[in-house]
């Protein structure tokens, strides 16, 4: 049976028994912070529990090594939205060990989009249009660098309010041990 079958089976049974009622909560995050992390599966509960944070407590926004790619992305945008729209006031960026962006090999990535059917014309395409598809698929050297790549590019953003608290941290995703990167305490420098 597909995931989806099953999925769609699962769900039908957890609204029919309001199982979604230990969930209710609305918008805005109870302690008031957003945390930019790895879509790593083995944080999916083990970093809420060592965080001490029930659904509800903040926003979390996921993607390959907590990495901030592009300072108008999606990734900054939706932090902003949780800072100016949805009443977030500190920002967490938690990086872990063992992370598969640590000396991602780009290059076999681009082999892999061929193999899996997408023509050669196409990255040429792309190419020709300014995208350099290795560059953009890299990873990074080491899981504090790229903690601390993510966390200066948030800090030092145009619209984020001066003063805000931006901190790093580093997960084991093993034992949830967290390992303090950066405290916050630098303040936003392009605001004065």
């Amino acid at each position: 049976m597909p995931n989806l079958d099953l999925i769609l089976q699962h769900n039908e049974a957890f609204v029919e028994k309001k199982e979604y009622e230990t969930f209710l909560t609305d918008k805005f995050p109870d302690k008031k912070i957003v945390i930019l992390t790895c879509m790593d599966t083995r944080l999916v509960e083990l970093l809420p529990k060592a965080m001490n944070l029930r659904n509800g407590d903040a926003k979390f926004i996921k993607t390959a090594g907590a990495i901030i790619t592009h300072p108008f992305g999606s990734i900054m945008r939706s932090i902003l939205v949780a800072i100016h729209a949805l009443q977030a006031s500190e920002v967490f960026v938690v990086g872990h060990h063992e992370c598969g962006m640590v000396g991602l090999n780009s290059q076999q990535i681009v082999e892999n989009i061929k193999q899996s059917g997408v023509k050669q014309e196409t990255l040429d395409t792309l190419s020709h249009s300014g995208i350099d598809v290795p560059k953009w698929l890299k990873g990074f050297n080491s899981v504090r660098e790229g903690v601390e790549q993510s966390v200066d590019i948030v800090r030092k953003h145009p619209l984020m309010p001066p003063g805000s608290l931006v901190h790093g941290l580093i997960i084991d995703p093993r034992t949830g041990k967290l390992e303090l990167v950066d405290d916050g305490h630098t303040y936003n420098s392009m605001q004065g």
